[in-house]
Order: C-alpha cells, then structure tokens, then sequence
C-alpha cells in the first residue's frame, strides 16, 4: 500500500511539473522575439542606409501629406499603428513598391505615375503592409539568406555584400504563392474595411500586364508573376460583398500629387 502511495505521488509529481513547464512561455523566457526584433530593426536600418545612399529620395511635404492622406484611413480602419511604418517615396521610374524590415515602405514614383486611380495605388501598399504585418519580409529573408546571417551583418564587417544580396531579394523577388496571395487578400479586405473599391487593384494588376511599352519598368508585376490569376481571384473574393467606392483624395488633388511626383527634381 505505501509503495502504491508513493508511485502515485511520483506520477502526480511528474504530471504537475509537466504542466507547470507547459505554461512556461519559453519564446519571452529566452528572449527570442526581442533578439528577432533588434536584428530586424538594424537589418532595416542598414538596408535603408545603403538605399539612401544610392537612390533619389522624394523629400517633399506636399507629396508626402498626399500619400498619407491615402494611407491613414486604411491604418485606421484595420488597427494598423500608422506609425509603425516607414514609407518612403523614391524617384525611379520602375512601377514598384517593397516592404522592407522594420516596417519600412519603399514607394517608386513610377508606381504612383502608373497607377490610373488612388484605389489601384492603395491596393499595391495595402499589398506591401500585409507582408509587413504578417511578418513576411523576415519569414523571407529567414528563408532565402538564412536568420544566422541576417544576425551576421548586424555585427560584423564587410557585409555589403550580403546586405545588396537582401535588398535585390526584397525589391526585385516575389514571396512565396501562399503568402504573395495572402497578402492579395489582406489588402482587399483592409480595402473593404476602409470603404474603398478593390476593383481597380485587381484591374491594374490585370493592365500592366499587358502593357509592352512599360515591360522593362514593371518590376512589381514581373516579380509578381500570374498577375491575371489573381486579379480573377480578387475579383472572386469581392463577388456578392458590399463593396463601397470612397475617395480620399479629390480628383483635383489625386492630379496634383501624381504631377507633382512626375515633376519632382
């Protein structure tokens, strides 16, 4: 009987320290997500740095109050922290937008001039801040160039190299299919909960495909291949849903800021 006892008491012993251990959360215990988040930061940082130095920044209040003005309401309307991310408008004649760590935008001008309408436009940033908010860009990174050597350029030397090597897979690559179409997805549906048509999204996607005369230049639709798959899918998404058609800019002002853009030196 006192061998039964003391087995039992083993047994519950051994139950209790398993679930005891169970409820431990060992990602915040180790600290993992806050290394995960410092190595972001700096690999944004750094890729940033190196775009500054070689690229042509927009640095204008009046583009850049235009651009918020589209960006704010479909923060606001899907709890996204507008601050949280980092746009940055580039004058390149390339029709491209990419996330890059630590929430920063990059936004070619030849995107905004090719982009017939604000809701197409909303649609491709809407496109790029799911993959932030999803956590894409590291998932990617971590994938494609490894978290070991994402945490290496952080610390060591001589990195250049492998920080052109992120940068050309961030702007010039797509994501996965799963993932390109998921984030298709969040950003109709921040679209519908901001009260904006994601119609002309899918429209453009479709367009610039077939558009010859700016081959060379579509880089985010050549390295978003299948562009009329999903602009069906979109439109499949959207069939039978309320679908509002708000405006964030007046036509007035949508002209303004797209000649301004244009005319930027």
């Amino acid at each position: 009987m006192k061998a039964l006892f003391k087995g039992l008491s083993i047994v519950a012993a051994f139950f209790g320290i398993w679930i005891l251990l169970s409820q431990v959360d060992y990602i915040t215990f180790f600290k993992i997500d806050k290394a995960k988040s410092v190595t972001e930061k700096k690999v944004g940082d750094m890729i940033w740095d190196q775009i500054k130095q070689t690229e042509d920044i927009i640095v204008n209040d009046s583009i850049t109050k235009s651009l918020d003005k589209l960006l704010k309401p479909l923060c606001k309307e899907n709890g996204i922290e507008r601050d949280s991310l980092k746009v940055h408008i580039i004058k390149k004649d390339e029709v491209n937008a990419f996330a890059l760590p630590d929430g920063h935008l990059v936004v070619y001008s030849g995107l905004i001039e090719a982009s017939k309408n604000e809701q197409a436009l909303i649609g491709v940033l809407g496109h790029e801040i799911a993959h932030i908010e999803k956590n894409h860009v590291m998932e990617k990174l971590s994938k494609e160039i490894g978290f070991s050597v994402l945490m290496s350029i952080t610390t060591g030397n001589n990195n250049s190299g492998v920080i052109r090597e992120v940068m050309h897979t961030l702007s010039s690559s797509a994501y996965d299919r799963a993932l390109e179409k998921e984030a298709d997805i969040a950003s109709v549906e921040y679209m519908l909960k901001a009260k904006v048509d994601p119609a002309p999204f899918a429209d453009f996607m479709y367009e610039m495909s077939f558009n010859n005369k700016l081959e060379s230049a579509l880089s985010w639709i050549n390295s978003h291949p299948e562009s009329e798959e999903r602009a069906k899918y979109i439109l499949e998404y959207i069939k039978g849903k309320k679908v509002n058609k708000k405006s964030f800019l007046t036509k007035k002002e949508w002209d303004t800021f797209k000649k301004s853009v244009k005319e930027y030196e």
